[in-house]
């Protein structure tokens, strides 16, 4: 009978132990640290102040972002010039001019692009030899394309009418004095680059690039060009993550895989906390070696949140150290992506002073049926067609969170929003374009 008390008692309180963990497990992702994604997205980019700003050659300019407004102190042109090759003209003198009836004026000299307009006057009756990028004459208002004439003995004939600054670029046409031609925060394209060149920029003010640390977590981990051992995997983290920190002109550095220990994790965290972004995959998931959140608290970084309600890349954490920004992405290779598109990569452009942060989200036509399982958000990978001006999806294949081929067919993410549970063929999602440009 005592032995059967003894055992009741420790049965229950193994229940009521079970039942704490159980409670707390629950109340831990459902309270404060479990966020929607848009909710995650702004605890991230409030959590993110601008870097500062360095001058670079023009040279490297391209997909730079801009740390001050650009002004331009003078006009592009900087005086009327030609459009085309042809006849620096008075436009009156064609007046009536045709095939049949040809109107006749004497060349008095010739203008190069570069060459001198000194002493180069157009009267009435005449007219000047002009080449594409020449400055106008004094006294003329056009230019007439040589293929309307015919020159012969120092003179040229006229075959069409021509109108006051026709095949004239005036100055001041492209860019006026004082003009604001680019913005802080712009990112720098290559026809940007080339108005700066124009202005006589040699270097600009642009944000400084963000230094980002990247580790992988795991034993079942191995570098390429190792053996794997039974049971491993290779570390495609790394290499798909350094690849997008570069796309996002950022500064990857791989420090290479932490081992399940504390010791080598924490030693490898602390070493990451040097660069102005951290990035560590796996280890943040509720597993007995899953001690990532735990060196966290360790070193100082206070976790903003640990969990998102979204398929994939559930267990995602984000923390912060002083202006250090942490991430604690999932394990596996899909999350650990569609992430990296959804919080990390927004908050690497504002780090750049970037005003435009998200990628296009657009309507379209689903050519299957989906349905889905989980209560938040999903991403689904997908490719877009355009058929008659509109939008069309399809999955990419398995969705499961360890098949990258599915996202590297991707061109686009299908949400599927949270209260959604099926989506039937012909219906309208949104789809969010991972390959164009931020808007």
């Amino acid at each position: 009978m005592i032995q059967k008390i003894r055992y009741r008692r420790a049965t229950s309180r193994l229940r009521e132990a079970r039942s704490v963990r159980s409670h707390k497990r629950a109340h831990h992702e459902k309270g404060n640290l479990t966020v929607s994604v848009s909710e995650a997205q702004k605890i991230i980019l409030d959590s993110v102040s601008p870097l500062n700003g360095e001058s670079i050659s023009l040279m490297e300019a391209s997909n730079r972002i801009l740390y001050e407004d650009i002004v331009s102190d003078m006009m592009i042109p900087p005086v009327d010039d030609s459009a085309m090759d042809g006849y620096a003209i008075i436009a009156d003198d064609t007046h009536g001019a045709s095939r049949d009836n040809p109107v006749r004026l004497r060349i008095i000299g010739e203008i190069q692009a570069g060459g001198s307009v000194i002493g180069k006057r157009v009267s009435n009756g005449t007219a000047i030899r002009i080449m594409t990028g020449a400055s106008i004459p004094e006294g003329a208002d056009s230019v007439i394309q040589f293929e309307e004439t015919e020159e012969k003995a120092g003179y040229v004939k006229i075959f069409s009418e021509s109108v006051k600054y026709g095949n004239c670029k005036c100055a001041g046409e492209n860019i006026k004095k004082g003009d604001k031609v680019l913005q802080k925060g712009d990112r720098l394209r290559s026809a940007d680059v080339g108005i700066l060149a124009s202005l006589n920029y040699t270097a600009v003010k642009v944000y400084r690039r963000p230094t980002v640390s990247i580790v992988s977590t795991g034993d079942e981990l191995a570098e390429t060009g190792e053996k794997l051992r039974v049971g491993q995997i290779r570390n495609v983290n790394a290499y798909t993550l350094f690849s997008e920190v570069r796309k996002y002109n950022a500064l990857p550095r791989y420090l290479g895989i932490a081992r399940d220990t504390m010791k080598d994790t924490k030693e490898k965290l602390l070493e990451a906390l040097e660069s102005d972004v951290v990035l560590s995959t796996g280890g943040v998931s509720m597993g007995k070696y899953d001690f990532v959140k735990e060196i966290y608290s360790d070193l100082g970084i206070e976790i903003l949140f640990e969990w998102i309600n979204v398929k994939p890349g559930r267990p995602c954490t984000f923390g912060k150290k002083e202006n250090k920004l942490v991430f604690g992405l999932p394990g596996y290779p899909v999350p650990t992506l569609t992430s990296f598109i959804q919080f990390v990569r927004p908050a690497l452009l504002k780090l750049m002073g970037a005003k435009k942060l998200n990628k296009p989200v657009v309507g379209a036509f689903l050519e299957e049926d989906i349905s889905k399982h989980s209560g938040g958000v999903n991403l689904l990978r997908g490719y877009f067609t355009i058929k008659n001006n509109e939008f069309y999806v399809s999955t990419t294949g398995s969705q499961k969170s360890s098949v990258l081929r599915s996202m590297s067919k991707a061109n686009c993410l299908i949400v599927i929003p949270e209260n959604t549970r099926e989506v039937k063929a012909g219906e309208k999602v949104a789809i969010q374009l991972i390959d164009h440009d931020e808007i």
